[in-house]
């Protein structure tokens, strides 16, 4: 990914770099003691595999995030998911990480995982089925803070959109629910085998909630990246929230360097439980932007913020989204890149199959022109292949 162009805000540390993030009101759930000796910006010299540049990509190139693994091919955070993405070279592997009952971190896309495991066929779990509020929502189903490690590891995944990926369902049952210690020991174990350095993208997932049932997610990851040696601003990791206020923490207490979420409405859900009216929309302004940078180090909207549709799902032109973070020091990491026509809009479409595929490979071509510095995609293969072929013909553009 192209970030030397990129100014990068006063204040913080001019590193080139990518991450996720959350952050904008401190709600009193997160914690606001730091460690003993306090944040270390120095580099962990005890790792080889911790040695990265400052961009998350390639030098000098766009980066490919692999969105829960090539889950365009196989049921998302698996093994499966994380090594055939790999395999199509992808830049860095994204973890979406919830918490167990025995406080164990764990790659799920939700703490609910009737959709994306056999819980549901587990009788000895059917009593630890119950309704819960997470971020204002109610959902029913199994929650992986009612399991421990142990039990969590008695299910098997499945793919979550059977519908859609019904290739993908043919892998159902095959693999177990990775804790993140062993993402992190497969990215380690592929960076030294493939002699090109496989990053990581955790996503911390509903933090507020977790906080609010006696859990801290923050320092859980934390204390696993110091025991690996890599909570370190050269370290090939970049934490993702949608929230704002653990971004912030991790800011003032960590190393680690972070990205910001925005969804494509709403509010964050830490600003929300502390009765806070600040939107997704507020942050996506050139003011939201520079408050944005003072506590991470780039900015990942979605697709809408840049090239929004109209009510028929067909594209608009483009917004000022990316030159606006540019301008404020944050690098664009936009998600979500899928190739089933459901998911892309009306003049990418191959046909009204919802689950056939359509043009991905321009469409990310066209963020890609439109400057932004790197693509969550669960299809890594079609996004590696659009960001070589841009960086071909970019030298031949004027």
């Amino acid at each position: 990914m192209i970030l030397r162009s990129v100014p990068f805000p006063r204040g913080r540390r001019a590193t080139p770099l990518l991450a996720v993030a959350v952050g904008l009101l401190v709600t009193s759930s997160i914690p606001t003691s730091a460690g003993a000796h306090g944040p270390d910006r120095g580099p962990d010299r005890a790792d080889r595999w911790a040695q990265s540049p400052g961009t998350l990509g390639p030098p000098g190139r766009r980066a490919v995030y692999a969105h829960r693994g090539a889950s365009g091919y196989r049921p998302e955070h698996t093994r499966g998911a994380y090594e055939l993405a790999i395999r199509q070279g992808a830049d860095v592997i994204e973890p979406d990480l919830v918490l167990t009952k025995d406080g164990v971190l764990v790659d799920r896309h939700e703490n609910e995982i009737s959709g994306t495991t056999d819980v549901a066929d587990h009788p000895e779990f059917a009593d630890r089925k119950r309704t819960a509020t997470i971020d204002g929502q109610q959902v029913t189903g199994w929650f992986t803070e009612d399991f421990t490690l142990a039990e969590l590891r008695t299910l098997r995944a499945k793919e979550r959109l059977p519908d859609l990926r019904p290739a993908n369902a043919r892998y159902d049952g095959r693999w177990k629910v990775p804790t993140l210690q062993e993402v992190v020991d497969l990215a380690r174990e592929a960076s030294r085998r493939t002699g090109r350095t496989i990053a990581l993208a955790p996503e911390i997932k509903h933090s507020t909630y977790f906080h609010a049932i006696g859990f801290d997610p923050e320092r859980s990851l934390v204390e696993l990246l110091r025991r690996n040696r890599l909570d370190s601003r050269r370290s090939p990791v970049i934490v993702q929230s949608f929230e704002t206020a653990n971004l912030k923490w991790l800011d003032r207490h960590a190393k680690v360097r972070t990205v910001q979420l925005l969804d494509a409405s709403g509010t964050p859900a830490d600003v929300a439980a502390a009765g806070g009216s600040t939107t997704y929309a507020d942050l996506a302004t050139p003011t939201g932007l520079r408050g944005i940078a003072r506590y991470a180090d780039a900015v990942a909207p979605n697709t809408a913020w840049v090239v929004p549709r109209d009510a028929t799902g067909r594209s608009l032109a483009p917004t000022s989204f990316v030159d606006d973070a540019h301008r404020a020091g944050l690098p664009v990491v936009v998600w979500t890149f899928r190739r089933e026509n459901s998911f892309l809009p009306l003049e990418r479409r191959s046909s009204a199959d919802p689950a056939q595929p359509g043009d991905l490979h321009g469409y990310v071509t066209q963020f890609l022109r439109l400057g932004v510095d790197a693509v969550f995609t669960d299809n890594p293969d079609v996004g590696v292949a659009a960001r070589d072929a841009f960086e071909r013909d970019r030298p031949r553009r004027r």
